[in-house]
C-alpha cells in the first residue's frame, strides 16, 4: 500500500472501518442507529462502511429470533454482527514432553484444542512433525480449513529472536539456532509469531488468568530451569536481546549448586527435564521424608531468591507462579516473606489460574493481537471523520 497522508480518503475509510468494527465486536446485534450513536459517525458513513465490511466477509446481517408480537409491529431494523468465523487463529505450545494447540475464531473464543506427547530426547524434526500432526488433527476435528487461518502464535522454550529463530534453547535437543519461525511458516499461509514460553504464559495470565486486573506483572514458569515473563504497563517486556526474565541463569553468578543438585536426594543431580523425578521429590517431602523435605526447601529458597531479584528490578504489582510448581502451595509463603523483607511495597503473589494451558493460551493471544493490529491499526491514533 502506498504512503497515506492526513487527507487521503483511503486513510479515512480505514479509520472509519476500524471504529465500526470495534463497535460491532462490543455490541449485541447493533442496528445502523446503534452504530451511529456508538461511533459518532454519520448514518451514510456507517452504511458505506458496513457495505464494505460485508463484501470483505467480516460482517453479516443477522438478528436474534423475534416473536410474533415484534413481527406484527412492522419491518424490523436491520441488525449486524462481526463474523468471528471469517477467520481462525492458532496458539501452539512446544514443550519438552508434549505439544499442544488451541484454535479460535477472530474473537479469541476457543473452539477446539488438542495435544500430543513427545519424548524429551526427540530431535527437532520429530518435534515439529508432532506439531504439524497435532494441528492437522485439531483442524480436522473442528471442521476448519487451513486456508482459514489468519495468524499462528507459538510458545517455545529458549531465547527467541524477532524473526522466530531460537538463539539459545538448552531445554530441547537441536533447538539452539533453530529457525523455528521459518520452519513453521512453511506449514501455514499466514503470519507465524514465535515467543518465549514464559513470555507467552505472562500474556495469557493477563488475558484470562490471575492477572486480568494488573498491568505490571511477573509470571514465573517454575521448574529446575525457571524462566519468567513480565508485562510493564500491560505490554510484554522482552528486553534488548529477547532474554529478559532468564532467571534460570542466576546460579551462574557465583551461586554454586545448580537447581538440579539442590533438589536431588542423592549424590547425583536430577535431569533438568525429568518432571516425574521432580514430582516424586515433592511427593516424598509431603509424606514426611526428611531428605526430600530438605531438598525441597533448598530448591524453594533458591527459587524465591531468583524471583525476588527480578521483582526488585521491575517492581511489579503481581507475581504469578506457574509451571509444574503452580500446585505447590509451599512456594507462596516463603516468596511473600522474602519479598516483604526486601521490597518497599511487596507485590501480591498468586498461583496461575491457567495451569498447563497457559503457554498455548498466550500464544493464541499473540496471534489475536496480530490480527487486531491489522483490523484496528488506525484506531486510537486518528479521530474518526463524520
Amino acid at each position: 500500500m502506498g504512503r497515506l497522508t492526513g487527507g487521503d480518503p483511503s486513510l479515512l475509510r480505514r479509520i472509519n472501518s476500524a471504529v465500526v468494527l470495534h463497535a460491532l465486536r462490543g455490541a449485541d446485534f447493533p442496528t445502523f442507529t446503534d452504530l451511529t450513536r456508538i461511533t459518532g459517525l454519520s448514518r451514510p458513513t456507517v452504511e458505506g462502511v458496513i457495505e464494505g465490511l460485508m463484501v470483505a466477509g467480516l460482517v453479516v446481517e443477522d438478528a436474534p429470533e423475534e416473536d410474533g408480537e415484534t413481527r406484527r409491529q412492522g419491518r424490523p431494523a436491520r441488525r449486524f454482527r462481526f463474523r468471528a468465523e471469517a477467520g481462525h487463529l492458532l496458539g501452539i505450545e512446544i514443550g519438552p514432553h508434549r505439544v499442544a494447540a488451541m484454535l479460535s475464531g477472530l474473537d479469541g473464543r476457543i473452539i477446539g484444542a488438542g495435544s500430543r506427547e513427545v519424548t524429551e530426547t526427540a530431535p527437532a524434526d520429530e518435534r515439529l512433525d508432532r506439531v504439524r500432526t497435532t494441528v492437522a488433527d485439531l483442524l480436522r476435528r473442528a471442521g476448519v480449513a487451513r486456508s482459514s487461518l489468519r495468524a499462528v502464535g507459538v510458545g517455545s522454550p529458549g531465547i527467541v529472536e524477532a524473526d522466530g529463530t531460537v538463539r539459545l534453547g538448552t531445554a530441547l535437543p537441536e533447538w539452539t539456532g533453530l529457525a523455528l519461525g521459518e520452519r513453521l511458516r512453511r506449514s501455514f499461509r499466514c503470519p507465524v509469531l514465535v515467543e518465549n514460553d514464559a513470555n507467552a504464559a505472562a500474556v495469557a495470565e493477563h488475558w484470562k488468568g490471575a492477572a486480568t486486573d494488573s498491568d505490571d506483572i511477573v509470571f514465573v514458569l517454575a521448574g529446575l530451569s525457571p524462566g519468567a515473563g513480565s508485562l510493564i504497563g500491560g505490554r510484554l517486556h522482552r528486553g534488548y536481546g529477547g532474554a529478559a526474565g532468564e532467571i534460570g541463569a542466576l546460579h551462574l553468578l557465583g551461586r554454586g549448586a545448580t537447581p538440579e543438585t539442590l533438589l536431588s536426594t542423592t549424590d547425583q543431580p536430577l535431569h533438568a527435564l525429568d518432571e516425574p523425578a521432580v514430582a516424586q521429590v515433592f511427593a516424598d517431602a509431603k509424606r514426611g521424608d526428611a531428605q526430600a523435605r530438605a531438598a525441597m526447601e533448598r530448591f524453594i529458597e533458591r527459587l524465591v531468591h531468583d524471583v525476588a531479584a527480578l521483582v526488585l528490578a521491575l517492581d511489579p504489582e503481581l507475581v504469578v507462579i506457574g509451571g509444574w510448581a503452580a500446585g505447590l502451595e509451599d512456594v507462596l509463603e516463603p516468596l511473600r516473606g522474602e519479598l516483604a523483607r526486601f521490597c518497599l511495597r511487596p507485590p501480591r503473589v498468586a498461583l496461575s489460574l491457567l495451569g498447563d494451558s497457559a503457554v498455548a493460551t498466550g500464544a493464541l493471544r499473540l496471534a489475536l493481537d496480530h490480527v487486531e493490529e491489522q483490523l484496528f491499526a488506525v484506531e486510537g491514533t486518528v479521530t474518526a471523520r463524520r
